[in-house]
């Protein structure tokens, strides 16, 4: 028992079962908070234009394509005529759009963090092969990464800490289908 003290002492969890420490689990938390505001800034930005990423006459409901841009811009690559095939078309947008704003809000919710992981995976795995081969490296960029980190925010259960993850997972739904979780 005097160790379990001694953990509790130096800022350790003693009811986790991985027992990691409070910290890392607000790191966690916090590195979904902002990967959630990647996600939803990328889809607010592109709906009204609000000019960071996307001028105000492009966005979305000024009848401008969220992915013309970025998929026209597969100027190499392998998937050079796939992806210059599909900008633009509204099945592309509609589920870019779809998917940007349901994985950022699963996301800074904390709620559905598996289907967001395998769901924001995927797409940064596409965003990655449209920029192919990437401008600084021989194979890595930021899209990799994110990838990663969604599905380890997925196998830390990171909606937990700072968001609604322990609610969500206590629902029916969830009992009923866990990979809702």
């Amino acid at each position: 028992m005097a160790v379990i003290d001694r953990k509790a002492e130096r800022g350790h969890s003693v009811g986790s079962s991985r027992g990691e420490s409070p910290y890392v689990r607000y790191v966690w938390a916090v590195a979904r908070l902002s990967l959630g505001w990647v996600f939803l800034w990328a889809f607010v930005d592109k709906v009204f234009g609000l000019g960071h990423g996307t001028a105000g006459k492009q966005a979305w409901i000024e009848g401008g394509s969220p992915t013309q841009g970025f998929l026209k811009s597969a100027a190499a690559g392998p998937f050079k005529s796939f992806y210059n095939d599909i900008a633009g078309t509204a099945w592309a947008d509609w589920l870019f759009m779809l998917g940007l704003g349901a994985i950022g809000t699963a996301l800074v919710l904390g709620i559905g963090i598996r289907v967001a992981a395998v769901a924001g995976a995927a797409m940064l795995v596409m965003m990655w092969s449209v920029v192919l081969p990437p401008e600084n490296n021989l194979f890595m960029d930021d899209h990799l990464i994110y990838a990663l980190l969604v599905v380890g925010l997925a196998l830390v259960s990171a909606g937990d800490t700072l968001g609604f993850g322990r609610w969500w997972s206590e629902t029916g739904l969830v009992r009923r289908f866990p990979v809702l979780k």
